[in-house]
């Protein structure tokens, strides 16, 4: 393969072309594959060296613009590619750059001393997989320029002056030119790249993903303090932010990785945002290139420095982000287990200490507690930074480094021990709140595995397993048995003689149910009410809930009309949105719609007398003005359902029960977020946000809507 059409390989770029040709036969193995993630992985390359120089305090913006014609261009305002030549190979730094794999600053530890690029081939494979190149460098009062074509330098006629890679090329011969394109102003430095991706590499299908650069673009903001990143969007592509026209983002954020986890936590907070820091030392023996250009090797010293945030939340999903010099890595490595080392150290050390007051058999292997444990409702940092850091492969999604393992290890012990056992008010007390909760995961997965330790379905003998109060059903189709949540024993009797026992299922509770709202999961797990209802579901809770292993395909929370049965099931319904949520995510979980009148219509001659219900005083009132035009009669005496004790069987049947009559209503989670919000108002542990809003409803409340 050639590295252009109208050219064939020069005696000028032999050696420049060598190693190109490479990564364009091979680029998966540079880039990961040829796909929309290569094709950002490319971006990110290019992104990258703009961030290193930002974060050696030499670049304050960065501007990324995606074109409509393809191409993209990433511009900052830092010292700018060198544009002096370079002596061992006689070319200009830019060209070096851009065309030599293996070259740049990050080697020598001169220029960067921690960075994200390390493998010197970033820039020189995105030239290399690319149409067309441009790089513009302002310095010295002046703006430099060079164009490639596939990794080649030359140049391009454009007519009428519009950049594009389908313009003529001429490839330079004899020796490059760095051409002088401009003036800038004294002090007034930067680089500014623009690339056509290659489509002879990359399918037309890879597109640029916007809100993966958004996501990249805020992460980075947040990592370094300070740097402002504008992302550009003019390609009007359909289903993207900048559809009907250009769309542009600005991110800069000052508080660094805290910041992160505090826009990074999806719930309520148990414990405060904490900064875990810390610096260590190790020596390692790496390859050094000595005045006479050959590779010795030489033992260093490194410096590695950590900061983590750290925080836990009222949940059980677990959002840890892991970085190397700002450099994401979605697989972890040495600094992520030595952050869970650290992290499950300190923990256990603190629950022995405390094994008392908690409750905690420090002797019951059953009971020890596990990084799962830990790691629940936790949203963390963690950031590293040391020159020359050893990642796997050129996609630098794991760190290989290993002493750094023993020095984050050490830096999360020293800190995270100073907060858990702080004197400190606040501290003490959300050390408590956390050693409780972590405790708490340990007793819900130890009860989750007994739970899958019992088969599904109980036969006679294993009933006993099951709370006695349970009246089961015969039925072993998931997908058509019911589980009837019924308030008190005196509805229980009248919904076992209405009930299919076929396919219906009856679980009693005894009044309201614990807020698990304010409760922790231990109290939650002691109540008895609660735990029955996790048992006879049977999938488990929390972390460890598992759809597919849920007994009923439909559960029903069946309570009186009144205020006292609304308040049951909005204590039924919080308990179901914080521990078993994907019931509710998948549409399993209903609310029955028991009537609140029945109305007996006087049958005219033989005809006998008939029951209409209704569901409402509004529904009663519309019912018997309905009647009364039609001339029928009815029974003055309309009954009054105070609750489903004072239904007959036939009547709690025909009404709630019998799939052919019965309304359900079913609770879906449309918005997770404004759910929790609403969770959290009405049954959280903050009094006065509720107070507020009781107080600001009280003037719009329909008198008539509550049953006194």
């Amino acid at each position: 393969m050639t590295a252009t059409s109208e050219s064939g390989y020069t005696a000028r770029h032999l050696s420049v072309l060598e190693g190109l040709e490479a990564v364009r036969k091979r680029p998966g193995m540079y880039i990961g594959s040829t796909d929309s993630r290569g094709l950002m992985h490319c971006l990110w390359e290019i992104i990258d060296n703009s961030v290193d120089e930002a974060l050696g305090g030499h670049a304050s913006t960065i501007r990324v613009v995606l074109h409509a014609d393809t191409s993209v261009t990433v511009e900052d305002d830092g010292r700018g590619v060198p544009v002096d030549v370079e002596p061992k190979t006689g070319l200009s730094g830019v060209e070096v750059v851009y065309t030599k794999l293996h070259a740049g600053g990050k080697f020598g530890g001169g220029s960067y001393t921690a960075s994200g690029g390390l493998h010197g081939v970033g820039a020189s494979v995105v030239n290399a997989l690319s149409a067309r190149l441009d790089v513009d460098v302002d310095r010295g009062g002046k703006t430099y320029r060079m164009t490639f074509h596939r990794g080649e330098p030359g140049t391009f006629d454009d007519p009428r002056g519009v950049a594009s890679p389908d313009s003529p090329f001429t490839p330079f011969t004899d020796h490059s030119e760095l051409t002088v394109v401009g003036k800038v102003k004294r002090g007034v430095t930067g680089t500014r790249v623009r690339y056509w991706a290659d489509r002879q590499v990359f399918p037309k299908s890879a597109v640029f993903s916007y809100d993966e650069l958004v996501t990249r673009a805020r992460q980075t903001t947040f990592l370094v303090p300070g740097l402002e990143i504008t992302v550009r969007d003019e390609r009007g592509l359909p289903g993207t932010p900048g559809e009907a026209g250009p769309h542009e983002e600005v991110f800069k954020h000052t508080g660094g990785a805290v910041d992160f986890v505090e826009f990074l936590a999806p719930d309520s907070p148990v414990t405060a945002t904490w900064q875990l820091q810390g610096t260590g030392t190790f020596s390692e023996t790496v390859p050094v290139l000595d005045s006479r250009g050959h590779m010795s090797p030489q033992e260093v010293k490194r410096e590695c420095e950590v900061d983590i945030a750290l925080r836990w939340g009222g949940g059980y999903d677990t959002e840890v982000r892991s970085f190397v010099n700002i450099i994401a890595t979605p697989k972890g490595g040495s600094h992520l287990s030595g952050f869970e080392q650290g992290l499950l150290k300190t923990v256990r050390k603190q629950i022995e200490v405390n094994a008392r007051r908690l409750k905690v058999s420090t002797k019951d292997a059953a009971e020890r507690i596990e990084k799962d444990d830990v790691l629940a409702g936790l949203t963390a940092v963690v950031t590293v930074r040391l020159a020359e850091p050893q990642f796997e492969g050129q996609t630098k999604e794991v760190l290989g480094t290993a002493p750094v393992r023993a020095i984050v290890s050490r830096v999360v012990e020293k800190e995270l021990q100073a907060l858990l056992t702080s004197a400190k008010r606040d501290e003490k007390a959300q050390s408590a709140l956390l050693l409780e909760k972590v405790v708490a995961e340990m007793r819900a997965r130890v009860t989750a595995r007994k739970q899958k330790e019992i088969s599904r379905r109980k036969n006679a003998l294993e009933s006993s397993s099951l709370p006695a109060k349970l009246a089961d059903c015969r039925s072993d189709d998931v997908t058509r048995s019911e589980l009837f949540i019924v308030e008190g024993d005196s509805a229980l009797g009248t919904a076992k003689l209405a009930r299919s026992s076929d396919f219906q299922a009856l679980l009693p509770i005894r009044g309201k149910i614990l807020n698990v709202q304010k409760a922790s999961i231990s109290d939650m797990l002691r109540n008895a009410e609660c735990a029955a209802i996790i048992q006879v579901i049977g999938a488990g809770s929390g972390r460890s809930f598992e759809l597919e292993a849920a007994r009923y395909g439909k559960i029903v929370l069946m309570t009186d009309a009144d205020v006292d049965g609304a308040h049951i099931r909005t204590l039924l319904l919080t308990l179901f949105y914080r521990y078993m949520r994907p019931m509710v995510e998948a549409g399993r979980v209903f609310a029955a719609v028991p009537p609140l009148h029945r109305v007996e219509v006087i049958g005219n001659g033989r005809r006998k007398n008939e029951y209409l219900y209704t569901y409402s005083e509004a529904e009663l009132r519309a019912t018997l003005k309905k009647l009364d035009r039609a001339g029928r009669r009815y029974k003055e005496d309309i009954q009054r359902y105070k609750g489903l004790g004072e239904m007959d069987a036939d009547q709690l049947a025909e009404t709630t029960m019998d799939p052919r009559h019965r309304t359900l209503r079913r609770v879906t989670v449309e918005h997770l977020e404004a759910a929790e919000r609403v969770f959290e108002l009405l049954m959280g542990s903050d009094v006065a946000p509720r107070k507020e809003f009781i107080v600001a409803g009280a003037q719009t409340l329909d008198q008539s809507r509550i049953d006194a």
